[in-house]
């Protein structure tokens, strides 16, 4: 299991930013993939998730309205829409999934910082 983060950076308060995760080593389409973001001094935390097919998404409640979490099953990545981005949404942002058993698994991360 591989998956790459990609499309971080550095970003203005109310910009807006896209991320990718590219995912390869297994059956990308059968699996329920997440983001979640990790900020300096706090622990890593969930952001959003998305079902096998696409049809069901879930926001924690910090992002909700403004970000949106999507999948592209032909070519192996989900993303990550990020709008009106605030300060607080700093974080190294990861890919991760568990395949539906107990395992976790992770990217390397894509860092965003939102800072005038």
């Amino acid at each position: 299991v591989q998956l790459v983060e990609s499309g971080g950076g550095a970003v203005q308060p109310g910009g807006s930013l896209r991320l990718s995760c590219a995912a390869s080593g297994f059956t990308f389409s059968s699996y329920e993939m997440r983001w979640y973001r990790q900020a300096p001094g706090k622990e890593r935390e969930w952001v959003a998730l998305i079902r096998s097919a696409g049809s069901i998404t879930k926001y924690a409640d910090s992002v909700k309205g403004r970000f949106t979490i999507s999948r592209d099953n032909a070519r192996n990545t989900v993303y990550l829409q990020m709008n009106s981005l605030k300060p607080e949404d700093t974080a190294v942002y990861y890919c991760n999934t568990d395949l539906s058993g107990p395992r976790q698994y992770w990217g390397q991360g894509t860092q965003v910082t939102v800072s005038s």
